[in-house]
């Protein structure tokens, strides 16, 4: 029977993306684009985010026979570049590369938003979601999570954390740790997340939650010690790391970065579509799907609606944990 409703999911998956790639290629998507695309990226240039959108804008160049340019647009968590791309036509010329904290955290964290996020984008595609690493100083007297979690309940206050900003996943993961299991921590902000992690390995605080590809050298040169991953499931890329969820028995705990293609509100559906398409097939590429893995991250490539989906549970969870421990931006 479970073989049975395998084979109608999968074949209805199938009818599905083929509608979808029917779909794309309707008249007003014919041809596109004719000149070229311009990828708002709202972070940084040499940031995650950044490496994996000049990988993509090379896939897509190839694809379409057009340049697609990058533009960064760093600031407020992705908020200020997103906001300059949806102020752009809606012709599909300009794509956005937006991030967690300016979909789906900055509205719980703000008084006033420049943009509605459900409103003012389209959503094309998941591009990349990452997860953090929680790692401890190797003071810390606890090898696992466990061990961590009762520590810091027979000392509350005793230990804290370091995140570089309210509303980043390393703050909120370490918010999400404490509300789950009942800890009391003290965030202690940076304005620049090297110093964040040069702290740590000196001993100045004691608890840190940071991407893989940057704490995990320190680990294993015997620096800091890992306590769990923030993603939903163990990763391929540290198969022997359990997640904080099953390490600290924390069921449906589950914290990652992400980053989500966008193109202006009123952009043309069947070009979205096409936009869509073509990404999933450049994010299946092997080399950059690698790229994803190494990082200790997942690669995206879902529909427009699966993005929208997505978002919206994001945004109603984080509503709820950010109210509770009372977060605003700074």
């Amino acid at each position: 029977m479970v073989r049975t409703m395998l084979r109608t999911a999968c074949a209805g998956l199938a009818l599905a993306t083929a509608a979808w790639g029917a779909f794309a290629q309707g008249p007003q998507a014919a041809g596109y684009p004719t000149r070229t695309v311009k990828l708002l990226v709202a972070s940084a240039a040499a940031s995650s985010p950044d490496a994996i959108a000049r990988m993509l804008a090379g896939r897509l160049t190839a694809a379409w026979n057009q340049p697609v340019v990058i533009e960064n647009v760093p600031g407020l968590g992705g908020i200020t570049g997103t906001e300059r791309g949806v102020r752009q036509p809606a012709d599909g010329y300009t794509l956005i590369l937006s991030t967690s904290a300016g979909i789906s955290v900055g509205p719980s964290i703000m008084e006033k938003m420049p943009y509605d996020p459900a409103k003012d984008l389209e959503p094309v595609s998941m591009v990349m979601q990452l997860p953090n690493l929680l790692v401890v100083h190797p003071s810390v007297p606890a090898k696992n999570l466990q061990e961590l979690i009762a520590y810091v309940k027979a000392h509350p206050g005793k230990l804290r954390y370091g995140h570089p900003g309210s509303g980043t996943t390393p703050h909120l993961s370490a918010v999400l740790l404490n509300q789950s299991a009942g800890l009391v921590m003290e965030g202690i902000p940076y304005k620049a997340s090297s110093q964040m992690t040069t702290d740590l390995l000196a001993g100045h605080y004691e608890v840190l939650f940071h991407n893989s590809s940057v704490v995990l050298p320190h680990a294993q040169a015997g620096a800091a010690r890992i306590m769990g991953i923030t993603s939903a499931e163990r990763t391929p890329a540290l198969p022997e790391v359990p997640t904080v969820a099953e390490a600290g028995k924390l069921p449906g705990f589950a914290v990652s970065a992400w980053w989500g293609l966008y193109a202006p509100a009123g952009t043309p559906p069947e070009i979205v579509a096409k936009v869509s398409a073509d990404v999933a097939a450049a994010l299946a590429h092997p080399d950059l799907k690698s790229w994803v893995e190494k990082q200790g991250g997942t690669v995206g490539g879902g529909t427009p609606q699966a993005l929208r989906a997505f978002q919206t549970a994001e945004t109603v969870k984080w509503r709820d944990i950010i109210k509770a421990a009372n977060i605003k931006a700074e």
